[in-house]
């Protein structure tokens, strides 16, 4: 029996599709085993959104070379279609396997063992196979608009399911490479989502994540007489028994409409818990990345959510250091963000991406500027962050327990509320998994707070 390690790099989908090629590596009879020394063969599924995204998967493929020099190692996924030219060269990489691939991966694996096993007995010298690196296993992304059917039983170790709807992006946002590594929006068929989460929830999984690579284009891709909407699919899985928690993945602003929110506020299990992308709060920045919304538009889009839902948490990506950012046009986005009031923000320094509009701007930013701007923004996050933690004070709420917590030597049981707020109960076996009702009544830490039940 050979050993596996996988190694997952990335966003939410990276790490479903990781799951989806353990699962069927395990099912074709190899043994999972942590990565470290020993392994046969290393899966590490790659990402590319950044430069620093890169440099990782670089050296996670040479870290697996180290591991074991005989071993098998295989990089997947954005980064393979991103640089499939560089990874030819790179000796510390046996296999590639891009996307649309993955669900190949056991028979790439076969085939390679075999003809390693037939050039191995004709030289008589052991290990001594040249491979061709797989590289017809990079397809030309942006002409396929096949779903890859990727698919999971479970998820590893944790008590909320992440299910993978869709993938692909049609927006060209100038600063980024997805569109580029994951081709043209591709949507999964809507009863095959339903039967996941169908065995997911007979599996004891009482949440699901619906992630994608754009979520809210969900069925913009399948013919007129078939076409559906991500509400028409969240509806669907609604209805699914024993689920008790639907989440949502990264939404377009566009997508929240009157119409959107009122129908998501009549379903019981959406969790209020929105992340809206937003990138920049100033309007002639936001023209530069190619996003299709304005600063007004998107504040509406927030009041309407506040409308509908009883204080949700609204969360967001801003990156600063954008090509031509000023300091005046920073300052807007600061002034922005304090008026939209989120719950939590993610704060990235640009990264200059090769091929896409942005790395070839002009007034490109110095690194130190992009730091400076960086931390006070994450100063800022952490000051809203814990506002609307103290705002769930008070509330009747139910917390999903998902691991052991330590805190002052104190031993407790730690988990999410329905807008992702942590909280924690004092410890009890047989908590995981289990969703508690109670009220919040005080922040144990800046991140943290009591639930009394």
């Amino acid at each position: 029996m050979k050993k596996a390690a996988l190694h997952n790099l990335g966003c939410k989908v990276n790490s479903y599709e990781t799951e989806a090629m353990q699962q069927l590596l395990e099912s074709a009879g190899y043994e999972i085993v942590p990565f470290a020394e020993g392994a046969d063969v290393y899966i590490i599924n790659t990402c590319s959104v950044t430069n620093i995204a890169d440099r990782k998967s670089r050296q996670m493929l040479h870290r697996a070379k180290k591991m074991n020099p005989e071993a098998v190692v295989v990089a997947a996924g954005c980064y393979v279609q991103a640089a499939g030219e560089e990874l030819k060269k790179d000796e510390a990489v046996d296999l590639v396997v891009g996307n649309n691939k993955k669900t190949e991966l056991v028979s790439i694996l076969d085939d390679y063992f075999a003809q390693r096993k037939k050039t191995e007995e004709e030289a008589s010298v052991k290990h001594t196979y040249a491979p061709d690196k797989g590289v017809e296993n990079i397809i030309d992304i942006n002409d396929t608009r096949e779903y890859e059917n990727l698919s999971i039983d479970r998820i590893s170790d944790h008590t909320r399911a992440f299910i993978k709807v869709q993938d692909g992006c049609n927006q060209f946002c100038s600063y980024c490479i997805i569109p580029y590594t994951r081709g043209r929006v591709r949507s999964r068929k809507p009863a095959e989502v339903v039967e996941e989460v169908k065995r997911l929830t007979t599996s004891g999984y009482q949440e699901i994540v619906l992630t994608g690579i754009h979520l809210s284009s969900y069925g913009k891709d399948f013919p007129e007489e078939e076409r559906l909407t991500l509400l028409d699919l969240i509806r669907s899985i609604h209805e699914v028994e024993g689920l008790k928690r639907i989440r949502l993945g990264s939404l377009e602003p566009r997508i929240v409409t009157e119409e959107f929110a009122s129908a998501l506020a009549e379903l019981d299990k959406i969790c209020p818990h929105f992340h809206l992308s937003l990138q920049s709060g100033c309007d002639d920045t936001l023209k530069r990345m190619n996003r299709h919304y304005t600063t007004e538009d998107y504040l509406n889009r927030c009041q309407i959510l506040r409308k509908a839902f009883k204080n949700p948490a609204i969360t967001t990506d801003v990156i600063v250091g954008f090509p031509g950012e000023t300091e005046e046009e920073f300052r807007m986005t600061r002034e922005y963000l304090k008026n939209v009031r989120f719950y939590e923000m993610h704060v990235f320094k640009y990264s200059k991406r090769n091929g896409t509009r942005a790395a070839v701007m002009p007034d490109q930013i110095p690194e130190s500027t992009k730091a400076e701007r960086s931390n006070e923004l994450l100063c800022l996050e952490r000051e809203m962050s814990l506002e609307y933690r103290k705002s769930c004070l008070g509330s009747r709420t139910e917390v999903l327990m998902e691991e052991e917590y330590w805190l002052n030597d104190v031993h407790y049981m730690i988990g999410h509320t329905r807008e992702y707020v942590k909280a924690v109960v004092p410890f009890e076996e047989g908590l995981k998994g289990v969703v508690i009702e109670g009220t919040l009544t005080e922040m144990m830490t800046d991140e943290v707070a009591f639930l009394k039940h």
